[in-house]
């Protein structure tokens, strides 16, 4: 009788967490695009590159959601099964974007230090990327915890793939925070730099996890 028990209440706790682990997914998607439209708003009203870049890859972010999304209800029911369709298409299109958000940063931060382009100011950065710390530090605990919990390397590894959301915050905050306090205008197009380096690695993990590898697994 109390193995019986026992195995009930493991399957409702194990339903929890997966429940939890969906609600994380669907937080994520809805975070990043609204992250997403304020940053490209105050980005492009700013004329800050960094910034704006840093919305474009929210929109980014919300695609690769969608695919956790759908993992997580996969690995809730059939754990053992091989990605869907669904995820590999999203992680290819989430990969492609990263790239193409490379290029375009890449060509406009090379014509704002020709151009001599400066941003009219970067505080609307510093606050978007303190705000972004924080939330996303706090997904990346919960997704580690509710991963270990369920024993889920799948989880596990979107956790610590997350935390490239935290190093683009971080190198908004620095570029922005430089950029406040000294007014030197080429430090928005070197953040711009940062944010490419990884679109770059985020686009190429994405292609590896839709080819079925997982490179975030050993982070």
């Amino acid at each position: 009788m109390d193995s019986k028990v026992s195995t009930i209440e493991t399957r409702v706790n194990l339903s929890r967490y997966y429940q939890l682990a969906l609600l994380l997914g669907l937080f994520t998607v809805v975070y990043n695009l609204g992250e997403g439209v304020v940053s490209i708003a105050f980005g492009a009203h700013d004329q800050a590159l960094t910034l704006f870049g840093f919305g474009l890859d929210s929109f980014i972010e919300c695609i690769s959601g969608l695919g956790i999304v759908a993992m997580t209800l996969r690995i809730r029911s059939h754990p053992d099964d091989a990605r869907s369709p669904f995820e590999k298409t999203a992680l290819r299109i989430t990969g492609a974007s990263f790239y193409l958000l490379a290029a375009g940063l890449l060509a406009t931060a090379v014509y704002n230090v020709f151009a001599g382009h400066k941003p009219e100011t970067t505080l609307s950065g510093l606050i978007v990327s303190l705000i972004s710390i924080a939330v996303m530090g706090a997904l990346v605990y919960f997704k580690t915890q509710v991963g270990q919990k369920l024993n889920s390397q799948p989880i596990l590894a979107d956790a610590a793939c997350s935390k490239v959301c935290i190093y683009m915050s971080l190198v908004l905050l620095a570029a922005s925070a430089v950029y406040q306090l000294t007014g030197f205008g080429f430090v928005d197009s070197l953040g711009a730099l940062g944010l490419i380096y990884f679109a770059v690695s985020e686009g190429r993990e994405a292609f590896e996890k839709a080819s079925g590898a997982d490179p975030c697994d050993d982070d």
